[in-house]
C-alpha cells in the first residue's frame, strides 16, 4: 500500500469542492459498519495517546461519544449510511475545525495515526480502495491548517 502524507502548501491548496470523495466501495470492503466501527474506534483509540491528544477528551466516555459521532461522518464519505448528514445537515468542517489551532505538524500526526490504522486494519481490502480513501483524507487535511509553521502554540508555550 502506497499511503502518502502529501506537502503542505499554504499557497496552492486544493479547492474543497475539488476533492474527489473515495470510493464508496471501501466502506464494504473494511466489513460494513461493524468493520469500520473496529477502525475508527482503533483510529480514536491511538489517537488519544499521540502527540494530538490535546485536541481530545481524555474521558473513556467522551471520547467514546467522538467515536460514534465522527465514526458517522468517516463512514458516509467511505461509502456508508448518510446517517451523520441527516442527523447533522451540512457541517462546513472547515468553520468547525476553526477553534482549534492546527498546524502542519498536527496534520501530520493525525495523518500518520490513520496511515498506521489503515496500514494494519485494511490489510486484506484491494490496495486502491485504501489508498483512494487517504488521499481524500490528505487532501482534505490540508484545508484544516489554520495556524502558520512557526507560530507558536499554547502547547509550546506550556513546555516553556
Amino acid at each position: 500500500m502506497n499511503l502518502v502524507i502529501t506537502p503542505y502548501d499554504p499557497d496552492n491548496l486544493p479547492k474543497e469542492e475539488e476533492i474527489p470523495l473515495p470510493d464508496p466501495r471501501f466502506y464494504e470492503a473494511v466489513g460494513g459498519e461493524e468493520g469500520f466501527k473496529k477502525l475508527i474506534g482503533e483510529f480514536y483509540d491511538r489517537i488519544v495517546e499521540s502527540d494530538i491528544a490535546f485536541f481530545f477528551p481524555q474521558d473513556e466516555e467522551e471520547i467514546e461519544k467522538i467515536k460514534i459521532h465522527n465514526g458517522k461522518y468517516f463512514a458516509e464519505i467511505a461509502g456508508g449510511p448518510k446517517r451523520y448528514s441527516e442527523e447533522m445537515g451540512h457541517i462546513d468542517q472547515i468553520e468547525m475545525h476553526k477553534p482549534f489551532s492546527i498546524n502542519e505538524k498536527h496534520r501530520t500526526e493525525w495523518l500518520g495515526t490513520w496511515r498506521e490504522v489503515l496500514e494494519e486494519f485494511a490489510k486484506g481490502v484491494e490496495p486502491a480502495l485504501v489508498e483512494d480513501y487517504f488521499r481524500f483524507l490528505d487532501e482534505y487535511s490540508k484545508l484544516l491548517v489554520n495556524r502558520p509553521r512557526n507560530a507558536r502554540a499554547f502547547e509550546d508555550l506550556a513546555k516553556v
